[in-house]
């Protein structure tokens, strides 16, 4: 266990060995999240099936990774982290693979779901590497360097993304970019040597994990294909009741199973409670906010990939240069305030970008919409990190592994419905209207996200009291 001044001592080979690994692992993931969006209309215009294989694309992968994310927690206490951080690597570069050869948008869909499953593995045990090697000030810290280093793949990836789609390789290479971050994790993992801690007597609720991608993956299939059917549908309600049922029968599965994948005595712990209401509200905006700016720069405005993809480039380096610090900042004055007012300052940013027009050019871009997007980027900066840093600092130590794939089931359901009411927010076919729709439905999550943080986070010294032990 290290104390609180190890924040201010040089780290250790260990220590930069495990944040090196936890951010390259999650890297994959979030990389392969938001990577996608810029090659979107690439792919619907070779594939086919228009706006719905453009958010089905997104939803495969985010309805088995939010839906077994809370299972690969268990998993790794049964099997290990490090070993549940080697198949899902392993995994997501063979589906990676199956996405970059799929003839259709079906193979497509179905690999993509797989990478999911793998995707699943990686970002709960690779963050428990951190809160099992860090405390305290020196926690924050390296949060705020493995925030900085994955919000980099989740607002850069459109960039890498964009150059791909528009050179020789085409849309198809973003999928196999994955096998050199994959390969330099793989060979950390092998140089770390850790012994893996295995805890006994875990049962793993299989059932559980059986109805909550149920409960997930029916209601997102309705929202996605109710244009196409109609609410009145057997094919779009039957889906529907079922996986709002199968959804409640996961919560009453938690409630009575021996080893829940989502204990509800966490809920009991207020900033881990409040904290992930305020994370549903304003990873539900990300995942929605960036799909709308990159598809409408494109295929309303015109834009190539490549241009499409630099116009968000200042997101990246606003995080870069200012993750870590928040991360600091939050571990010496709290979290709460920058959990407040970060989501609100990216909420006024999207606002910010209603005066966008179909006629968007180079040059208009840089009074419609570089205003919002910094101002966005600002916000985001100041909450990601003090919002990582309050959640899993409200729990204790031997929970940090279930609370952090918690976290991040909840950050990836809401995206997943967020691109799930796409439809509904925007129509059938993106316009400006639609995308002004959009950017007002974006803002408000924020907003309603930092209110939520404002109201209900209380400082660590105020929240030890509440910790679960």
């Amino acid at each position: 266990m290290f104390t609180e001044h190890v924040a201010t001592t040089p780290l250790t080979r260990e220590q930069r060995l495990v944040i090196w690994i936890a951010i390259l692992a999650s890297f994959v993931s979030f990389l392969d999240g938001s990577v996608i969006n810029v090659a979107l209309p690439a792919i619907a215009r070779e594939l086919g099936g228009g706006l719905t294989t453009q958010q089905w694309a997104v939803d495969a992968y985010l309805i088995t990774l939010g839906s077994l994310i809370l299972l690969a927690g268990s998993l790794s206490d049964v099997l290990g982290r490090v070993v549940i951080l080697r198949i899902g690597l392993i995994g997501f570069g063979v589906a990676s693979l199956l996405c970059a050869i799929a003839p259709n948008p079906q193979i497509l869909i179905v690999a993509r779901g797989l990478q999911g499953i793998a995707g699943a593995l990686l970002v709960p045990s690779s963050l428990a590497l951190i809160t099992s090697t860090f405390s305290g000030m020196a926690r924050s810290k390296a949060i705020g360097q493995w925030t900085a280093g994955t919000t980099i793949a989740f607002v850069a990836g459109p960039i890498l993304g964009g150059l791909i789609v528009d050179s020789v390789f085409g849309w198809r290479f973003v999928f196999v970019i994955n096998v050199i971050p994959i390969g330099i994790t793989l060979y950390q993992l092998a140089i770390l040597g850790r012994k893996d801690v295995r805890e006994e007597g875990v049962r793993i609720d299989f059932l559980g994990a059986i109805l909550c991608v149920i409960g997930l993956g029916g209601p997102v299939y309705a929202l996605i294909e109710q244009g196409h059917f109609g609410w009145g549908s057997p094919v779009i309600l039957i889906p529907f009741v079922v996986g709002i049922v199968s959804f409640v029968a996961f919560i009453w599965r938690q409630r009575v199973a021996k080893s829940p994948l989502m204990p509800l005595s966490l809920f009991t712990v207020r900033n881990f409670a409040v904290g992930n209401v305020a994370t549903a509200f304003i990873y539900g905006a990300l995942s929605l906010g960036g799909f709308l700016i990159v598809v409408f720069l494109q295929q309303v405005a015109g834009w190539s990939a490549t241009y499409a993809a630099l116009a968000t480039l200042p997101l990246s380096i606003l995080n870069i240069a200012l993750s870590s610090w928040f991360g600091m900042l939050s571990g010496r004055y709290g979290a709460r305030w920058f959990m407040g007012f970060g989501p609100i300052l990216g909420g006024i940013g999207f606002l910010l970008m209603l005066s966008a027009e179909a006629n968007v050019d180079q040059t208009s871009y840089w009074y419609e919409l570089l205003p919002g997007i910094l101002l966005f980027g600002l916000g985001l900066s100041a909450t990601v990190a003090p919002l990582t840093a309050a959640i899993l600092g409200a729990i204790s130590e031997q929970q940090s592994g279930i609370g952090s794939a918690v976290n991040n089931a909840v950050s990836r359901v809401a995206g997943l419905i967020a691109i799930a009411f796409v439809g509904l927010i925007v129509g059938q076919q993106l316009d400006v209207d639609g995308f002004h729709r959009g950017l007002i439905v974006t803002a408000t999550l924020l907003i309603t996200g930092g209110v939520v943080s404002v109201i209900g986070i209380q400082n660590m010294r105020q929240a030890k009291t509440d910790q679960v032990n």
